[in-house]
């Protein structure tokens, strides 16, 4: 599916100023091994490897910027093995200002090619990024840790997604940064990165979070990118308890954490989907609450308190919605 709809990749005009400028990878083309735009360092001592990775989807600049900081830096792993990697850099070079969420993916969506199935089927169209994931799998199967920098179509306070297990949310509230923590269901669409192998495995010791910086191109996402890694880095070990400490103590003390469970991920069946109100996301509905419409179907809220995450701006046949969510104590 090619990105061909006016005014941007949702066939809406893009509603929020373009306050992000994406960083220049030419620089980290070549990479430290055999494949582009991934650098791993390795400190010569024993520990995990671990990882962040950005630009996922190439419309989301604030984890390129974050990762950009971090090898100008010169950040290099104190035990163990550091991976500072550029996912689908051909959506991220495809970045248009004037359509800036047109470059989300070059065919499809990144983030949804994950499953071992998709990946060795060579009978499946071989797109852009199912190419590019096949690319960067062998590096992928050798990550102990991963920390996914994403962010949002629409303006919402950051969140972690820590995916299906409680080794997720666990890991979140080690980092302690964003405050708010879904655990949820994943996409019927496709298998999230976040949940390939080992991370999605509950006998596993391999763990992964997934970061939402809030709003894909306002100024604070880089901040909170930078901010998320450096304490993900700390927290995993992979650098000193002090690292970055001056840039650090510009940023406000973070709020107390609050955890929430997914229900249900609304997967959208017909091509006459719609929301009762222009839903932004983290609203806090009353149980029956109307949510919107697919068809003739409506779609209300479940629990006395239902949490909307992340409810979209691509109303396509397939794609999840929203997430419906409830706070839990942890």
């Amino acid at each position: 599916m090619t990105q061909a709809r006016s005014g941007s990749a949702t066939g809406l005009p893009n509603p929020y100023p373009v306050e992000l400028t994406p960083p220049d990878l030419t620089p980290y083309a070549r990479g430290t091994g055999a494949i582009p735009y991934i650098w791993t360092f390795d400190s010569g001592r024993p520990g995990q490897h671990v990882a962040i990775t950005a630009i996922v989807h190439g419309n989301e600049p604030c984890g390129a910027l974050a990762l950009d900081w971090l090898l100008r830096h010169e950040t290099r792993p104190v035990a163990g093995k550091l991976s500072l990697a550029f996912m689908n850099v051909a959506a991220h070079e495809a970045f248009d200002r004037d359509v800036p969420d047109a470059s989300r993916w070059i065919d499809e969506d990144f983030n949804r090619v994950w499953s071992p199935d998709v990946l060795s089927d060579l009978d499946r169209k071989l797109t852009e990024e199912l190419r590019r994931a096949r690319e960067v799998r062998p590096w992928l199967d050798t990550v102990d840790v991963l920390l996914d920098i994403h962010s949002m179509q629409s303006k919402a306070s950051a969140l972690t997604i820590a995916g299906l297990l409680p080794k997720g949310r666990d890991l979140a509230r080690k980092v302690g940064y964003p405050s708010l923590v879904f655990n949820d269901q994943g996409h019927a669409e496709g298998l999230r990165m976040r949940d390939y192998g080992g991370f999605g495995n509950p006998a596993s010791p391999r763990n992964a979070m997934l970061i939402e910086c809030g709003q894909h191109w306002e100024a604070s996402a880089e901040g909170i990118a930078l901010e998320s890694a450096i304490r993900f880095l700390r927290v995993t070990g992979s650098v000193d308890p002090d690292f970055a400490q001056d840039w650090m103590a510009t940023r406000a003390a973070p709020d107390p954490m609050q955890f929430f469970q997914v229900s249900k991920a609304v997967t959208i069946q017909t091509d006459d989907f719609r929301f009762a109100q222009d839903w932004t996301g983290l609203e806090h509905l009353p149980q029956g609450a109307l949510i919107g419409y697919d068809g003739p179907t409506e779609i209300r809220a479940p629990h006395p308190v239902t949490v909307l995450v992340m409810p979209t701006r691509r109303m396509w046949r397939g794609k999840t919605a929203v997430r419906l969510a409830e706070p839990i104590v942890v």
